[in-house]
Parts: C-alpha cells; sequence; structure tokens
C-alpha cells in the first residue's frame, strides 16, 4: 500500500524460509542481523532468536511488553533462545526509553538490543507495517510482530497483533517448547498444550514405526473408525 508516497509491503514472508538480512543501528551499536544471528548466547554453539516489533517508543502497551520479556529473559535463555526488539523510532530514542521500561518494570538491567529503524527498511523487509497505525508525518508504524528464527536463521513462526493488543509473554515460551519439541520428535502438539503435557504421534508415523518410536502411546478410538488420535 501507499502512504505519503511511500510503498509499504504487507507481511509475506514464509514460515521455513531464511530471514532477510540488513544492517541497523540498535541501542546497542551496530549490527549486521545475520551474523548477530549467528552469534550464540554465552556457553551455546548456536541460538534460536525471538525477534519483536513495537509501534512506538514512549507508548504504554510497549513498555509493559519490553519490560515483561526482560522479566522472562531467564526462561528465554534456559531454551538458548535471544531476544532483539525494533521499531521505527532512533536510536537515541530508544536509549531513553529504556531507562522508563526499566522504572516502571522495576526491573535493574536491560539486557537486549532495540533496533532503530527510522526508514522503515527492515519493517518493509519483514511486512511490519500496521496501516492502520500512524506516527506525526502520516507515516505507517510498525505493527506488534513476533518473529521465532532458528540457528540456521530460517522463520519457524509468525505473529502479528495489531497496537491495541499487547503480546503474552508465556504463550510466546510455549510456542519455543512446541517449536523445538516437535523439530526433534516426530509428534505435534495439540490445543492448549504446555510443556510436560502428552502430544500427538504425527499422521506420517505408520503404525509399527510408532510402537517402536513411542511404545506406551495410546490411540483414541473414534467413531469414524480411523486411528488417527494417537497420544504419547
Amino acid at each position: 500500500f501507499f502512504r505519503n508516497n511511500f510503498l509499504f509491503k504487507m507481511p509475506g514472508m514464509l514460515l521455513g524460509q531464511v530471514v532477510p538480512n540488513f544492517d541497523a543501528e540498535t541501542s546497542e551499536g551496530k549490527i549486521n542481523f545475520h551474523e548477530w544471528l549467528a552469534t550464540p548466547l554465552p556457553g551455546r554453539e548456536k541460538s534460536w532468536t525471538v525477534m519483536v516489533s513495537h509501534p512506538a517508543d514512549f507508548t504504554p502497551v510497549c513498555t509493559t511488553e519490553l519490560g515483561g520479556l526482560q522479566k522472562a529473559s531467564t526462561e528465554f535463555f534456559k531454551r538458548n533462545v535471544k531476544l532483539i526488539a525494533m521499531s521505527c523510532d532512533d536510536v537515541e530514542s530508544h536509549i531513553g526509553w529504556i531507562k522508563d521500561i526499566k522504572s516502571y518494570n522495576a526491573l535493574d538491567s536491560f539486557s537486549y538490543p532495540i533496533i532503530a529503524d527510522p526508514k522503515r527498511v527492515v519493517a518493509n523487509l519483514y511486512g511490519m507495517m500496521d496501516p492502520d497505525e500512524v506516527d506525526a508525518k502520516g507515516l505507517p508504524l510498525t505493527c506488534r510482530a513476533v518473529f521465532v528464527i532458528d540457528e540456521n536463521k530460517k522463520l519457524k513462526l509468525s505473529i502479528l497483533y495489531p497496537a491495541t493488543t499487547g503480546r503474552n509473554v508465556p504463550e510466546i515460551l510455549r510456542v519455543i517448547d512446541s517449536l523445538k519439541l516437535t523439530v526433534e520428535k516426530k509428534v505435534a502438539t495439540p490445543v492448549n498444550w504446555k510443556d510436560g503435557d502428552k502430544c500427538m504421534v504425527i499422521p506420517s508415523v505408520k503404525p509399527d514405526e510408532a510402537k517402536i518410536l513411542f511404545p506406551e502411546h495410546k490411540v483414541t478410538q473414534v467413531p469414524s473408525g480411523k486411528e488417527y488420535l494417537r497420544l504419547t
């Protein structure tokens, strides 16, 4: 769509594709995104990443969200996941706003970078623009995006929220648990699943193979007679 003679792209990244690379200023200095993704957390060989965008600095919901992510940073670290945020504000704005985030959320520290994207380069690459939210110049702001990126720089999950709806940090952690489990095992996670709950054996696993991989799995009988609901 066009806004003030700018062409903005709507969401279009596909799950499984390598995410676009870019160079940018952040609250912690310049980065090349692919190089940053390839730099693991301390003591790890490779790490996953959660990248979030927010509409604007010094706004109420965003202040709670970035504080909430920081409060859960140890949980992300346990899962070998790095955090990075982004908006269309500049670095000076980010640095000033971090003081408010720490104060409001009673934080001693703020441990992840915020990307500055005043020219909307990254927002366009990643399809983050929200046509219903604009700044004082009439330019669209970023929506509340969540991108989960694996160690191979591939997009594993994408969620877009409007500006009026704050994200749920436990849900982000939950989907990371599901993504990591289902990468390693031939299972899928059912509705409202959380770590430790029973999973479903995926349909591509044949009955004989299921007996070997999941010897204690149980088949749920349904009126159709089809044995596709297999809990393990």
